[in-house]
């Protein structure tokens, strides 16, 4: 039944047909024709997927990201960062990978992030002379950090997928989230002093003691949010809901750039927006109950452990495995799919399942990046009105440097579970 319904859903792929609806007639296709149960039982089961508080987060996270973009939140980010990294040669590429990783401790979304920080970075420096591609590949790659900084939205459903604290999720990606922040900073550093660009980052940029009291209240939103989730004050749905409400005043009160007559295009936006991801949600549930029913998990990890002879050899299968995955699946249906049959096999190995979560999600969000379906790329290329073509003359840099950290988090877990350790135990 797994071959049949796997066979399915790619066929459907390869049609393109959308995600959502490619896994859920799959899913379909095995009650109807490989058991014995009436099809009400599909729709039973997308409520039962659903119907997970944890789940709330991810349209509130959303939301958030959305109030800041228009807020005037995500601008003053990017002058604070200008003001901490803008004065050095390349440094307008650093403040956006910077800006993003700040972002991200915000957003949760690296869709969010690219839209959010991209409108402000991509013009700043196309007009300072980087060329556009180098812009949009930039902006694809460092706002893949919005889902490996807390709070992730595609670790809250690793958590919900595989019953994994999701807390301790989130302050395992902080050690991940600022490696890959520092290589992809070095790698924008050697590159614009080799290419001569940037010589003039610094111009017109404000000091860091103006730039921080321009965006205290956009900087003290990520220490409430995640303070609050970390000091066991707020669970991460309640923080999410903190969030929203955070934006709305400092976008409506203090900073008073969001106007009322806003609101409306963005409650819109958010709402399709996570009305996709829960579609996906909801049929990937269905899809994996099907292969939890037929013991598939705990088969493939039975077949894992007796292929791969060690957790190294084990670790590196599975990331070559997660890579070709990403590149052509979307990040939430992979991870609700794979992680409950992954997962099993890493714990027999002895591998934490904090730290397998990890290496998932920066495994996958490279898939973000990654032809043909790299969601961050059409919106970076959107954003940096450049075409992908162009983009990839740069993009493979990035890339290949989010690859060698994937492998430091891999084989040094220490960097993902140190800080956890420290905290909760």
């Amino acid at each position: 039944m797994a071959g049949t319904m796997l066979a399915i859903m790619l066929v459907l792929f390869a049609l393109s047909v959308p995600v959502a609806v490619a896994i859920g007639l799959a899913a379909i296709a095995g009650i109807e024709f490989f058991t014995r149960f009436p099809l009400i039982v599909a729709a039973q089961q997308i409520y039962v997927a659903l119907d997970r508080f944890p789940l709330a987060a991810i349209p509130f996270f959303i939301l958030a990201g959305n109030l800041m973009e228009v807020g005037g939140i995500s601008r003053r980010l990017v002058e604070f960062a200008r003001a901490i990294v803008g004065g050095v040669q390349g440094g307008l590429a650093m403040t956006c990978v910077l800006t993003c990783m700040i972002f991200a401790a915000i957003s949760g979304s690296s869709v969010a992030t690219t839209f959010a920080i991209g409108a402000i970075m991509v013009p700043a420096l196309k007009r300072l002379g980087y060329p556009a591609a180098f812009a949009g590949s930039l902006q694809a790659s460092s706002a893949e950090l919005g889902v490996v900084i807390p709070p992730s939205i595609p670790m809250i459903l690793y958590g919900v997928a595989t019953q994994t604290s999701i807390p301790e999720l989130f302050i395992a990606g902080i050690g991940p989230g600022v490696l890959i922040a520092a290589v992809l900073s070095v790698v924008v550093l050697v590159w614009c002093r080799v290419n001569g660009w940037g010589k003039q980052d610094g111009e017109g940029r404000l000091g860091l003691m103006p730039a921080t009291r321009d965006a205290f209240f956009a900087l003290l939103m990520p220490v409430i949010v995640l303070g609050g989730i970390y000091g066991g004050i707020t669970t991460p749905t309640e923080a999410s809901v903190i969030a929203v409400c955070y934006a709305l005043t400092v976008g409506l009160v203090i900073y008073r750039e969001l106007r009322p007559r806003d609101l409306y295009p963005v409650f819109r936006k958010s709402v399709i927006t996570s009305s996709v991801i829960m579609f996906i949600i909801a049929t990937a549930g269905l899809f994996s109950w099907l292969l939890n029913r037929q013991g598939i998990p705990d088969q493939m990890a039975s077949w894992l452990v007796a292929t791969f002879g060690s957790p190294a050899w084990f670790l590196l299968g599975v990331n070559l495995f997660l890579f070709v995955v990403g590149m052509f699946i979307e990040t939430s249906a992979s991870i609700i799919v794979l992680g409950p049959i992954l997962q099993p096999a890493a714990a027999q190995f002895g591998i934490d399942p904090v730290h397998f979560g990890t290496i998932m999600v920066v495994n996958l969000a490279l898939g973000m990046v990654t032809p043909p379906f790299g969601v961050n790329l059409f919106a970076a290329a959107q954003v940096a009105e450049t075409g992908i073509d162009r983009m990839m003359r740069y993009l493979p840099v990035f890339i290949l440097a989010v690859i060698l950290c994937l492998g430091v988090i891999t084989y040094v877990p220490a960097l993902t579970l140190a800080l956890r350790d420290f905290v909760y135990r």
